[in-house]
């Protein structure tokens, strides 16, 4: 039932001084019999970052998400639906190019992304990874979309305490929000007169064109060592 998924979910989440954003994850993880998972916050299609990741490999599937564009939690956003990849290494279909390679070399073999969201209001996904390949069962995606659910109601009420237009300090406490990446996305945007989601896409060819990653890019840009130009509008221009 529904109801008693949801009071188990939350029984493991201890006392409330437990209940931060990176037990989030560490509960996601432990109730879905996950090895890791992750949660990506997203508006509209900019990724602002990850709130959370239960360990080093989950970690580096939501970076490898943010500097790329592409993975379980972007789609899985963008599609408003579960998006499930039970053998990364060997799938059924090819996607995520440039995400799945760097993620099997790190141990992931299966990947499943669940929307996080409180009605029509998106918040983010839910990334759970798995070092072997295989289906989720029935009870591990019922629990997953629990999961989510209780991740949405979790950040609106962590944010609650904000003051309009800053995030709170129980939501920034354990999160990588990438703020020198968005501040860089900014400038960006000025500089070519695109929307802060192209600009964004700007700044991930540049980093992956020159093997780098896109927080160092955006450094460079947010120092303006690094500008670009509406001359030049596919690639960045050292000044």
């Amino acid at each position: 039932m529904p109801g008693e998924r949801l009071l188990r979910i939350l029984a493991l989440f201890g006392s409330p001084a437990e209940s931060d954003s990176a037990r989030l994850c560490a509960v996601a993880a432990d109730v879905t019999e996950m090895s890791g998972a992750g949660i990506m916050l997203m508006t509209g299609d900019v990724p602002r970052g990850s709130l959370c990741s239960s360990n080093d490999v989950s970690a580096l599937v939501e970076d490898l998400q943010f500097t790329l564009g592409e993975g379980p939690c972007i789609d899985a956003y963008a599609q408003d639906r579960p998006v499930l990849e039970p053998d990364l290494a060997d799938p059924d279909a090819a996607r995520w190019l440039a995400f799945s390679p760097p993620a099997v070399n790190a141990g992931v073999r299966a990947v499943f992304g669940f929307p996080v969201q409180v009605g029509v209001v998106r918040l983010g996904a839910l990334n759970l990874y798995r070092d072997r390949p295989g289906e989720l069962t029935l009870d591990q995606h019922a629990d997953s979309l629990v999961m989510a659910d209780v991740a949405a109601r979790a950040l609106l009420a962590m944010q609650a305490e904000a003051s309009a237009g800053t995030v709170s300090v129980a939501l920034e406490a354990g999160a990588n929000l990438r703020s020198v990446v968005h501040q860089a996305s900014g400038m960006v945007s000025v500089q070519l007169g695109v929307s802060i989601g192209q600009a964004l896409v700007r700044l991930r060819a540049y980093a992956f064109s020159n093997n780098c990653l896109v927080d160092d890019v955006a450094k460079d840009v947010v120092a303006r060592r690094l500008r670009f130009d509406d001359d030049d509008k596919d690639r960045g221009a050292r000044s």
